[in-house]
C-alpha cells in the first residue's frame, strides 16, 4: 500500500482539490510547478542554507534521561522547539516563501490558530521584504496575545475572524476568501497538511526535514535509523507528517498520532477527529471531518489553539483508515499534566500542542529496549498564561 500522494492528489480515498472555480487558476499554477521548483538545484541550495543558518537546523535529537528512567524505556525528543520562531512551522514557511518568489507573488496571506504559523509567516515575510496578512480567530487572538504582538512587530497585519467558532477553521475561511479576491499577486501559505492538493503534499515535503534528520541522528546515537515508535500530536498534522514522512514505508516503525480529546471524546467538546469524524470535505480536501448528520461542521474544542481543528490532513485520514498509524486522544488535563511533568523532569516547557504527545507515556506501556521518539513540535512560551491559570502558579 502507498502512503504517499498519487498524481491525482489523493492518499488512498482522501485528498483531492474541491475548490470553487475562482480558485482553480491559483491552485493549478501551484500544482503544475511545485515539484519542479522544489527539485531545482538553486531552490534546494537556498532552502537548505536558510534552514541551517537562519532556522538553526538540524534541531537536536535529545535523549531525555530522567523521563526515560521514569517510564523505563528510551525516550528521545526531536527538539523542534529550538528552531527560530519556536516551532516546526518555519520549515514550511521558508519553503513556501521561496516558492512564492519563484511564482512572482508579492503579497502573502496565512491563517493561524496558536499563532506559531502566523509568527513563522510574518518572520519570513520580514526576511524577504514581502507584504504579510495573517487571519486569526478572535478567540485565538485573545488566548495567544504574545504571538499576536510578535506578528505585529514583524510588520504583519493581523485580521480577526469573527464568524463561527472564531478559531482556526474560521481564520482559514477568511484567508481563502482573500485569496479568491486577490488571485494574481497573492500566495496563500497554508500552515498544515490540509487544504486542496498540492498543499498537503507540499507542506509534508517541506516538513520532512524532521524525519530525515531523526534517521541520521538516531544512527549516531543508537547505531540504527529505525526507532520502534515515533509520536507526534495531530491537529491538521504538519509536525506529525514531517516526523512520520521518512518512516511511512518502513512498517517496522510504529507511528502514533495524538489528537486532542478536549474535555473528553464524548463530551461534545473535543477535537478527536479520528474517533468523531466521518468522510467529508473541508477547505478543499476530502478527509475525516467532525460533522452533524446533515453535514454541518461540528465546532471543535481543545485547550490548545493549534489542535482546535474539526478535520485532519488527508495523509493522516489515510494513515488512520489503513491502520498504518495508531491514533490516541488525550484530554486537556492529561496534556497539561504531561507538560508540567516534562518541564520538571527535563527543564523543557513544551507548547500545549506538543504536551499532548507526551501524555502518551502514561497511556501506553513501552518495552525497556524500545526507542521512542517524541516530536517536541514547539515551545511553551506562548502558553504560559494557560499553564499559570491551570496550575494556579
Amino acid at each position: 500500500m502507498s502512503y504517499h500522494v498519487n498524481e491525482k492528489g489523493y492518499y488512498g480515498e482522501f485528498g483531492g482539490a474541491y475548490i470553487p472555480e475562482m480558485l482553480y487558476p491559483n491552485v493549478e499554477e501551484l500544482r503544475q510547478n511545485y515539484i519542479n521548483i522544489m527539485q531545482e538545484e538553486d531552490f534546494q541550495q537556498e532552502f537548505q542554507k536558510l534552514l541551517k543558518d537562519y532556522v538553526g537546523r538540524p534541531s537536536p535529537l535529545y535523549f531525555a534521561k530522567r523521563l526515560s528512567d521514569k517510564y523505563k524505556t528510551k525516550i528521545y525528543l526531536k527538539r523542534e522547539d529550538l528552531n527560530h520562531t519556536g516551532a516546526h512551522k518555519v520549515n514550511n514557511t521558508i519553503g513556501q516563501i521561496l516558492m512564492a518568489k519563484r511564482l512572482s507573488k508579492t503579497r502573502i496571506i496565512a491563517e493561524t490558530g496558536a499563532g506559531q504559523h502566523g509568527v513563522a509567516t510574518a518572520t519570513v515575510c520580514a526576511l524577504m521584504g514581502m507584504k504579510c496578512i495573517v487571519y486569526m480567530g478572535e478567540i485565538d487572538i485573545a488566548r495567544q496575545a504574545p504571538n499576536v504582538a510578535r506578528m505585529k512587530m514583524l510588520g504583519a497585519e493581523v485580521i480577526a475572524a469573527t464568524s463561527g467558532s472564531k478559531t482556526l477553521k474560521d481564520a482559514t475561511n477568511e484567508a481563502i476568501r482573500d485569496w479568491i479576491n486577490n488571485p494574481v499577486d497573492t500566495h496563500y501559505i497554508i500552515g498544515s497538511v490540509v487544504g486542496p492538493h498540492p498543499y498537503p503534499d507540499m507542506v509534508a515535503r517541506f516538513q520532512s526535514v524532521i524525519s530525515e534528520e531523526i534517521k541520521k541522528q538516531l544512527l549516531e546515537h543508537e547505531g540504527t535509523e529505525h526507532p520502534n515508535h515515533v509520536v507526534a500530536c495531530v491537529g491538521g498534522g504538519s509536525n506529525a507528517a514531517g516526523a512520520f514522512y521518512h518512516f511511512l514505508d518502513e512498517e517496522q516503525v510504529n507511528l502514533i498520532a495524538v489528537e486532542a480529546a478536549g474535555h473528553g471524546v464524548n463530551s461534545g467538546e473535543s477535537a478527536a477527529t479520528s474517533v468523531l469524524g466521518n468522510e467529508g470535505i473541508i477547505h478543499g480536501s476530502k478527509t475525516l471531518l467532525m460533522q452533524t448528520k446533515d453535514g454541518q461542521i461540528t465546532e471543535p474544542y481543545s485547550i490548545s489553539a493549534g489542535l482546535d481543528y474539526p478535520g485532519v490532513g488527508p495523509l493522516h485520514a489515510h494513515l488512520f483508515k489503513s491502520e498504518r498509524a495508531e491514533f490516541i486522544a488525550i484530554t486537556d488535563n492529561q496534556a497539561m499534566e504531561a507538560g508540567i511533568e516534562l518541564t520538571q523532569l527535563e527543564g523543557i516547557i513544551p507548547a500545549i500542542e506538543s504536551a499532548h504527545a507526551f501524555a502518551i507515556l502514561k497511556e501506553r506501556k513501552f518495552k525497556e529496549d524500545d526507542i521512542v521518539i517524541i516530536n517536541l513540535s514547539g515551545r511553551g512560551d506562548k502558553d504560559l498564561d494557560t499553564y499559570i491559570k491551570h496550575f494556579n502558579l
